[in-house]
């Protein structure tokens, strides 16, 4: 079924879609909708608004989200395996509980994101802002990390373990028991590390500029 540029705000979408899908949203107004717990397996969301839409507990394998977005949205306790999300507006999003496996994020703005709880691997950010999220306990083993804003964002007991930076920032990150094993921060800007930091990172490989830097900040030189 297809909805185009429909206002399905507030609206309870489970009087409205049929159980046959796929289903199509081209820039329809969902803010503050009802899907929670419907079956949405491989639906499209093109430049749709989400503010706080409610997708708790709603099957979006495969889904497709591209454009648009909004404050707030919900997505706790679904299912999002092999969804992808394109330069989709995610502030403040919540995955609490939800599974994630193979879910791509390209382009999205993450402020303030929560992923802690999350389950699920395979997951993978390009070009996206995370400052300030919350991404507690994911792991992001063995990934690329391409043109990612971390800034101030929560990693405790995220798992970094052999994963690549490529111009991305942890600037003011929270590293509390985070894994950097084999990780190749080369190309981070870790911003200003101090003691407690440089233990967290221990493990990681950085690149001579940055060790001239922190080791700059103690007072030694490098040649």
């Amino acid at each position: 079924m297809r909805f185009e540029s429909e206002d399905l705000s507030n609206a309870s979408l489970a009087e409205r879609l049929p159980d046959e899908g796929p289903h199509v949203f081209h820039e329809c107004d969902l803010s503050h909708a009802d899907l929670r717990r419907l079956s949405l397996l491989e639906a499209v969301f093109e430049g749709c608004t989400l503010d706080k839409a409610d997708f708790r507990g709603a099957d979006l394998d495969g889904a497709r989200f591209s454009g648009g977005g909004g404050q707030g949205v919900r997505f706790d306790d679904g299912e999002l395996v092999d969804a992808v999300f394109t330069d989709v507006d995610l502030s403040t999003a919540s995955f609490r509980n939800s599974l994630i496996t193979d879910v791509v994020f390209t382009g999205c703005r993450m402020i303030g994101a929560v992923l802690s709880g999350a389950r699920g691997n395979g997951y993978r950010f390009s070009g996206s802002n995370l400052a300030l999220a919350d991404v507690t306990g994911c792991s992001l083993r063995a990934q690329l990390i391409e043109d990612v804003r971390l800034d101030e964002a929560n990693l405790s007991g995220c798992d970094f373990t052999d994963a690549v930076f490529i111009r991305s920032r942890l600037i003011g990150t929270r590293l509390v028991e985070t894994k950097f094993q084999g990780a190749d921060l080369r190309g981070a800007d870790l911003g200003e590390v101090d003691d407690t930091r440089l233990r967290a990172l221990r493990g990681a490989m950085i690149g001579q500029d940055q060790a001239a830097a922190i080791l700059g900040d103690r007072g030694v030189t490098v040649l």
